[in-house]
Formats: structure tokens, sequence, C-alpha cells
């Protein structure tokens, strides 16, 4: 049997990369899916539905509450009450490697807008849809660039910060209400738009080396803690983080 059978579960920024890799994952399981982005959702849409999975795509803007309210009614609609929000969305690829001198507050605020009043944003409209369950699992997503401190990405890793005490500040906020709110901190991983990127060659290299595991990590790396924390495998987890890198942070 499926571990997720029937549980519905939005995901922001689904339309490609580790968000898509995500979407097509939890349908594999039973999940029914609400594939949210601001680009075009269809493709993945089309490939869990082929699948034999359930699916619909939501054209969503995290930072605007009447996008999210839309996004959480044609949840319900489809699928009913949602039990499970991937806060996935992010501000990343399109970022350049700069010292933290040469960014400026507009590009500092958009970071933030995106990457940490998105995910906040987000809880709040699906919260109360949760409660209809009489449960929940939210899943943010941090990154080790934060534990790291990693250079030339001040505003990336300030905000995937934030993401942690958002997490656990939000987790004893919710455990009264049975919703559990935990976060994965992911290492660079092999996604489409890391590819791409001009810059992410010169650091490629050295995390490869710092690994435990000497390899190239990849979206579907990251399942088994998404399906871990979707599941009630994690009903007695909460306001945690864990992280998932081949063992570059083993601390």
């Amino acid at each position: 049997m499926n571990r997720l059978e029937g549980k519905v579960v939005v995901i922001t920024g689904a339309a490609q990369g580790i968000g898509a890799a995500y979407a097509l994952g939890m349908a594999s399981q039973g999940a029914k899916v609400v594939v949210s982005d601001i680009a075009d959702t269809s493709n993945i849409v089309e490939q869990i539905k082929t699948a034999g999975g359930n699916a619909i795509g939501c054209h969503t803007d995290v930072t605007d509450n009447d996008s999210l309210a839309a996004l959480v009614n044609e949840a319900e609609e489809a699928f009913g009450p949602i039990e499970i929000l991937i806060n996935n969305a992010a501000v990343f690829t399109t970022l350049k490697l700069k010292p933290f001198t040469e960014i400026s507050e507009n590009e500092w605020d958009a970071v933030m807008r995106v990457n940490v009043r998105g995910p906040f944003q987000c809880a709040k409209a699906i919260v109360p849809s949760m409660r209809k369950n009489g449960r929940g699992k939210i899943i943010n997503i941090s990154s080790g660039t934060f534990l790291r401190g990693a250079p030339m990405f001040c505003h990336y890793v300030s905000s995937k910060g934030a993401i942690v005490g958002q997490t656990r500040a939000l987790a004893a906020e919710l455990g009264a209400d049975s919703i559990h709110v935990n976060c994965i901190i992911v290492g660079l991983t092999e996604s489409e738009g890391v590819k791409q990127h001009e810059q992410m060659s010169k650091i490629t290299s050295p995390t490869l080396q710092s690994r435990i595991i000497k390899r190239s990590m990849l979206p579907n790396d990251l399942l088994g803690a998404i399906y871990f924390f979707s599941s009630e495998d994690s009903d007695f987890v909460t306001g945690q983080c864990v992280n998932v890198d081949g063992g570059a942070l083993n601390y």
C-alpha cells in the first residue's frame, strides 16, 4: 500500500527541478498533488496523470494572498482539505555569486520576499484547511549554506537561516492543532537550474569533496526525507531539521 494514499499535498515551486521531483515522488506514493508555481505546471501534471496519479496545476504567487486563497479553493474543490504543505518555492538559481557589499537593498528584499515571507504566507493560507482535517504536515526547505555560512550568497544564506527559525516558531504554535512543522536542510543538488548556472561549477567540486558519500546529489535523494515528514512515521516529530547532503555537514 502506498504510504501517502489519498493525502492532499500542496507543493510550491513544483513546475521544475527539485519541486517537480517532490511532486512526482509524492504522486507515486498515492498522494493527490497540487502542483503550484508561477511557471507553467502542465508538464508535471501530465506526467503524474500519465503514470496513473492524481494532480492539478495552480498558477500561484506565494507572496500574494489572493493568489494563495485561490490555490486553497482549487485544491479543496478538487481533492478536499489540504493535509501536507511543502514550502519549496524560492529564489536561488537566478542569483549571482557576489560580495555582500555588491548586493543591493532591492535584491535583498526580493530574496527575502519569496524565500522567507512566501513560506510564512503559504502557512497562513493553508493552515485553516489543515485544521478542517484535524491534522497537518508542513515541510520547509532550508539549505546547508546556512550552516556553513557560505560566502558570496549573503541574501540567500540569510533567508535560509530564517526558515529554520520560522520552522521552530510555527511548530510551537501549531502543535495543539496536530500540525507538525519540520525542515529539510538541503545540500547542493544537481537540479536543472544548478546545472545551467554559469557560476555553480566553482562550488560543485569542493562540495563533492566535502561529502562522505562521494557523488553528486540528485533531486530524488531528497524524497526519503520528504516521505518521512509527510507520513504518519513522523507523527511524534516536530520543530526539527534534518540534513540531506551526503554527509558534508556531519554534525
